[in-house]
């Protein structure tokens, strides 16, 4: 079982989300951090917690998972929590909306940056040692607050711009939902699956093949070449490249 959901909690909850058992929903205040506050409470509070801002202009989450297998291979959680974040913007969207990843977590809606993923471990884990705890955090801009007009071009967009439908709690409520679908299919027929589907929704040149490697970095096949290019996934968690430090949300 590559991912593992324990009854266990010492952290306080917040009933505004439906969220499916075994998750549990800690709200902070507008001025939280879903992603820190999940990685301080992790060990303690334990697989299914849900952290969640209140925010209006942007949907911000944080969960923790616990893996069942080697940190070399667990990273790979961070694909099955984007297939469920996708999956729950499709949810939302108008008919025929795309919505693509830039590898590996940036999430684009007709192209615009709308947000995107991340996720932590523990310090100090050995790749082959299996780690206590994951936490994947998630970001989308609910709210365009920029009061030009969009454009075709633009380089990001917001939810309410795209026309999308349900608001930041249906769309984490949704998120909970898809992710217990994606770990299901992960525990039934393997991360091949998983890999699938999240290959099936990222950006990509044409005439390239993309896989995922047995621990979760991105190789590309390019149609004129026989050298495979590899993107070490562990390298590239280590910076958000979607995420701009000085507002603390999505990059304009």
């Amino acid at each position: 079982m590559p991912l593992d959901f324990r009854h266990r909690v010492h952290t306080p909850f917040a009933p505004n989300l439906d969220l499916p058992p075994p998750f549990r929903a800690v709200t902070l205040r507008e001025v939280g951090d879903a992603f820190a506050h999940a990685k301080k409470i992790a060990a303690d509070s334990g697989a299914g917690t849900l952290v969640q801002v209140g925010r209006f202009d942007l949907a911000e989450f944080a969960i923790v998972l616990e893996p069942d297998e080697p940190l070399r291979t667990a990273r790979r959680a961070l694909y099955a929590g984007l297939i469920a974040l996708v999956d729950a913007l499709a949810s939302q969207a108008p008919p025929e909306k795309p919505i693509n990843i830039d590898w590996p977590a940036t999430i684009r809606i007709d192209g615009g940056l709308v947000g995107g993923a991340q996720l932590a471990w523990p310090t100090g884990v050995r790749e082959d040692a299996k780690p206590p705890w994951l936490v994947f955090g998630a970001m989308i801009r609910a709210v365009s607050m920029d009061p030009g007009e969009p454009g075709l071009d633009a380089p990001a967009t917001a939810l309410d711009t795209e026309g999308f439908r349900g608001g930041s709690d249906g769309l984490i409520e949704s998120f909970a939902r898809h992710l217990m679908v994606a770990i299901d299919a992960w525990q039934q027929d393997g991360f091949a699956n998983v890999a699938r589907t999240y290959l099936s929704r990222l950006a990509r040149e044409k005439g390239n093949r993309h896989d995922l490697d047995d621990n979760g970095d991105l190789l590309v096949r390019h149609v004129d070449k026989t050298v495979v290019e590899r993107h070490v996934l562990k390298s590239a968690l280590a910076t958000v490249s979607w995420l701009d430090p000085a507002t603390g949300g999505p990059r304009l």
